[in-house]
């Protein structure tokens, strides 16, 4: 299964005031980065175990010896101008040496679990597209089988539009839709979880 599968992590480099910003403006900048660097350690723990080739794409630069073991996981750099091109380059890159299902994630997800990807990567067995809509109208996951661009243009990423100009793309599609998941953007997406008082009390 491993030769054939591969999933795609995006993430920021976790720098001060350069992540996590729309929750800084409510948290400041120290309290935002350390939820960051929490949620990069749960990215971690649900994938490292997992049964597939593993990538970390980074946004800025790769980094050598920091969370992402070296031994698990591919360092990659992010190319392009903007969010869509930079994950079609990915997909690209990954089908161009032979995988056969791809799926792509962010780092920043709490609630997501090893138990949803392995499910990601089982339905596209049976599907074209598996896809896993965010609360906010983004998507927290995109799986495929072969490199559809389409997908990848014309979007206003960071919108509440992504999800459904996504789907519409393609609706004449075989699509798995996940469960519906909350990512974390601002402060009202943590207020409620007890795991983050540590960050802002």
């Amino acid at each position: 299964m491993k030769e054939k599968n591969a999933l795609l992590i995006f993430t920021r480099n976790p720098e001060l005031g350069k992540c996590k910003t729309r929750l800084a403006a409510t948290i400041g900048d120290q309290a935002a980065l350390d939820i960051y660097t929490f949620l990069l350690q749960h990215t971690v723990n649900i994938t490292k175990n997992l049964d597939v080739t593993k990538e970390v794409h980074y946004s800025v630069k790769v980094r050598e010896n920091d969370l992402w073991d070296d031994l698990v996981y591919n360092k990659k750099q992010q190319t392009g101008y903007d969010l869509g091109i930079r994950m079609e380059h990915a997909f690209a890159e990954c089908f161009g040496e032979g995988f056969e299902r791809v799926v792509i994630i962010g780092s920043d997800m709490y609630d997501l679990s090893q138990k949803d990807l392995e499910l990601a990567f089982l339905e596209l067995e049976t599907h074209d597209y598996v896809l896993g809509p965010a609360e906010d109208g983004g998507y927290y996951l995109f799986g495929m089988k072969s490199l559809n661009s389409q997908v990848f243009k014309n979007k206003n990423w960071g919108t509440d539009t992504v999800l459904q100009d996504t789907l519409e793309d393609l609706k004449e599609n075989n699509i798995k839709l996940l469960e519906v998941r909350n990512d974390i953007d601002y402060y009202d997406d943590i207020k409620d979880i007890s795991t983050f008082q540590k960050f802002i009390d």
